[in-house]
């Protein structure tokens, strides 16, 4: 059936998680495809609920669509947002989103913990740790999570901790790097140079995490202080040449067969550049070595 966009009752999205790429994908195929999976919706009295489909609901009012496909389970709203949640299964961050997930649950229908725990085969360890997580991460934590600022595997994996131990540093640390939208290794950086610094180290990663993210890039490229300036020139010469064999595998496995005349001239001009630059090399590398070639 066809339901439209704007009376829809979207009253669980706060719920779920964002990611911009993965909208952005899905944007695209909406537009090359067109709409393939139905949204799901329940009623409530004179309202459409929906259940899961909130990113393609999103992406069609994005596309300018006045309608979007559905259909409607036939039962309860609890029944339904349960067995979505079992259907959807989770991933490593979706912690978090249960966590959201069952206290709204608790607090909309007034589900006891035993009952919570029941509903979805789980322990009551499991639902207390769920709500205990979502009770500890600071609330501008979590806002920035469901906007899809920050990732919620890496607010579980770091910035939890960081708010058990403290929590003023977990929220300025969050609201200096959301803007960036880091991944979890970038967040994890500033993370662990916080945990092993002293005090200054401590609030300069929390008001300049980016800062530490450059820095700590910039030790990667000038690699191990303890080796010579030979040393560093040797590991530079191999990676050039592994990178190089690499690439020549590549096209000797067909990487160029299906390729366009575009992509053909694109590889030709990279190749003419790489080759310009290994010539300067050699010749500058030949006139400091004499000789001795």
């Amino acid at each position: 059936m066809e339901l439209e966009l704007g009376r829809l009752d979207l009253r669980y999205e706060a719920l779920r998680t964002r990611s911009a790429s993965r909208e952005r994908r899905l944007l695209a195929s909406l537009v090359q495809a067109g709409q393939q999976t139905p949204i799901v919706v329940v009623r409530d009295g004179e309202r459409d609920v929906v259940v899961d489909g909130y990113k393609r609901v999103r992406a069609l009012g994005r596309l300018g669509h006045d309608t979007v496909r559905a259909t409607s389970w036939d039962l309860g709203e609890v029944d339904a947002l349960v067995l979505e949640r079992i259907m959807r299964g989770g991933d490593p961050g979706s912690a978090i989103e249960e966590g959201w997930f069952l206290r709204e649950l608790e607090t909309r229908f007034g589900l006891s913990r035993e009952e919570l725990g029941r509903r979805f085969d789980r322990t009551m360890s499991w639902v207390s740790r769920r709500l205990g997580l979502v009770s500890e991460l600071p609330r501008s934590v979590q806002e920035q999570v469901r906007a899809g600022a920050i990732g919620a595997h890496a607010a579980m994996r770091y910035l939890l901790p960081l708010a058990r131990a403290n929590e003023s540093d977990c929220e300025k640390l969050c609201e200096a790097i959301a803007p960036s939208r880091p991944t979890s290794r970038q967040l994890g950086e500033p993370y662990a140079t916080y945990v092993a610094g002293n005090e200054a180290t401590r609030e300069r990663v929390v008001t300049e995490p980016l800062l530490v993210l450059r820095a700590r890039a910039e030790t990667r490229r000038e690699g191990d202080a303890n080796k010579t300036p030979v040393e560093h020139l040797l590991d530079d010469l191999r990676i050039v040449a592994s990178v190089t064999y690499r690439a020549r595998g590549r096209v000797r496995r067909g990487a160029l067969d299906d390729a366009s005349a575009g992509e053909r001239a694109e590889v030709r001009s990279a190749c003419g550049q790489a080759r310009a630059e290994i010539e300067l090399l050699q010749q500058r590398a030949h006139k400091d070595l004499g000789d001795a070639r």
